[in-house]
């Protein structure tokens, strides 16, 4: 499946949101939930957007995002 490097750029961007959230509390938590939600928006609709213009299944293209970022940052991590 062709991935555009945009939505893995998103997904990058998501998951940096949510790793941040890590040891934080209190107010600096919920500004974190809230960057980390729009990030997260952000790559849904962006999804949603290439899956209807391309007829690529949304579910699929989703899974295939993430496994791309996940095996991305799996590979950096050995």
């Amino acid at each position: 499946m062709d991935i555009p490097d945009d939505l893995i750029a998103l997904e990058r961007a998501a998951e940096e949101q949510r790793a941040k959230l890590a040891g934080l509390g209190g107010e600096e938590r919920e500004a974190q939930l809230r960057a980390w939600r729009e990030a997260a928006q952000a790559v849904q609709a962006a999804i949603a957007d290439h899956a209807a213009s391309s007829g690529q299944p949304r579910y699929e293209l989703e899974m295939a995002v993430k496994k791309a970022v996940r095996h991305a940052e799996e590979d950096t991590a050995e």
